[in-house]
């Protein structure tokens, strides 16, 4: 098995249960349009686990994907204004409650407009993975079908995307204590030097990796310590997908990057604005959090969190937030670039949201 630097060699069972208890997303009320009948929504139609065969006569699982700051959350709205449907989030940010401001979670207002699901599931001390959503996911959206309604699955977290859509391989859970390891050593090394460690233990993986990408990076110094294999090995296999029935992909993408990065930059100005600050500090005074948390290492999250350790001023934190966010643009941007099949619309067009909203239309 591969050693990772004086990381104690272990080997871990595969299939371990998921530690974090899963709990029930509240149902939001709704308007008119999505009125529920009480009869269908009552008991086990609400449950993530009551799933039922997909049918031809199935509504369409449309996929609202795009960049952060793309309108996604506005799209889906102006969708379930002239459709019946709800939303089921697909960001691995908007599950944790209490954290808002920097997450752009959608409002009060706006959730009781649709029903919204995997949004405020869990606490910020809880971690949540790609299985677990795929998983609920498919559950939901086996439940919103069989309220006659189309699943909207909104948002930008593409690595749950593939595991929907796509089937996950068997992975080992996280370690916390050997992520705790790794962290020790990139404290002392630096992330880049931990990269050029995964480069020479799986150069394949290392070279998808940019050498800044630390949740990235030690993830896979992580699987190759579980598992004494390289991960770009334990991928070659191909996994099992689950059938969704009719899927339809609508892909928000810009036509300008530059002012894709306006519009964050403004985006994270009226977060600041907001009180961002005071939202991480008061996650902080909590006294059960720390930046190791996968919470915490959401971007915004992150850099605050620094700036309150004294490390940044402020206009260093914006600075580092917002380049830190285009960075998450640029990858989803690529994932997105891969996936064919997809209907674009341009995110900066003023009329975007009307423009998917036509295409859900004509294509259901």
């Amino acid at each position: 098995m591969a050693r990772i630097h004086g990381v104690k060699e272990r080997r871990v069972a595969m299939a371990r249960g998921n530690r974090t208890d899963r709990t029930a997303n509240a149902v939001n009320a709704v308007n008119a349009v999505n009125a529920v009948n009480p009869a269908k929504a009552s008991g086990a139609a609400n449950s993530p686990s009551a799933a039922s065969p997909t049918g031809a006569d199935d509504p369409p699982v449309v996929l609202l994907l795009g960049p952060t700051a793309a309108g996604k959350t506005a799209a889906a709205l102006e969708i379930a204004r002239s459709l019946p449907s709800e939303i089921v989030s697909v960001d691995s940010a908007l599950v944790y409650r209490g954290m808002d401001l920097g997450t752009a979670k959608p409002s009060a207002e706006q959730r009781t407009l649709v029903v919204h699901h995997l949004i405020d599931i869990l606490d910020p001390t809880q971690s949540y993975s790609a299985a677990r959503f795929a998983s609920d996911a498919r559950g939901l959206i086996a439940a919103i079908r069989g309220r006659g309604r189309m699943p909207l699955v909104v948002g930008g977290t593409m690595l749950y995307v593939r595991a929907l859509t796509e089937g996950l391989h068997e992975l080992p859970d996280a370690d916390p204590a050997l992520r705790a390891r790794l962290d020790a050593q990139a404290l002392e090394l630096g992330w880049p030097a931990m990269h050029a460690m995964l480069s020479q233990h799986d150069p394949a993986t290392a070279a998808r990796i940019e050498p800044g990408d630390a949740q990235r990076i030690q993830r896979a110094l992580e699987l190759i310590e579980l598992t004494g294999q390289p991960v770009s090995a334990l991928f070659a296999a191909r996994p099992r997908a689950a059938d969704l029935g009719r899927v339809l992909t609508v892909a928000l993408e810009p036509s300008d990057r530059s002012a894709l990065h306006r519009r964050i930059d403004s985006r994270l100005q009226t977060m600041f604005a907001a009180g961002l600050v005071d939202e991480v500090r008061g996650l902080r005074a909590r006294g059960d959090l720390n930046p190791a948390l996968p919470s915490m290492r959401c971007v915004g999250y992150r850099q605050v969190w620094e700036h309150l350790d004294g490390r940044y001023d402020a206009a260093t934190t914006v600075a580092r937030a917002a380049a830190a966010t285009r960075q998450l643009a640029k990858r989803q941007l690529t994932w997105l670039r891969s996936m064919p099949g997809r209907a674009v619309v341009d995110c900066l067009a003023r009329d975007a949201p009307r423009q998917v909203t036509r295409i859900v239309e004509e294509q259901r």
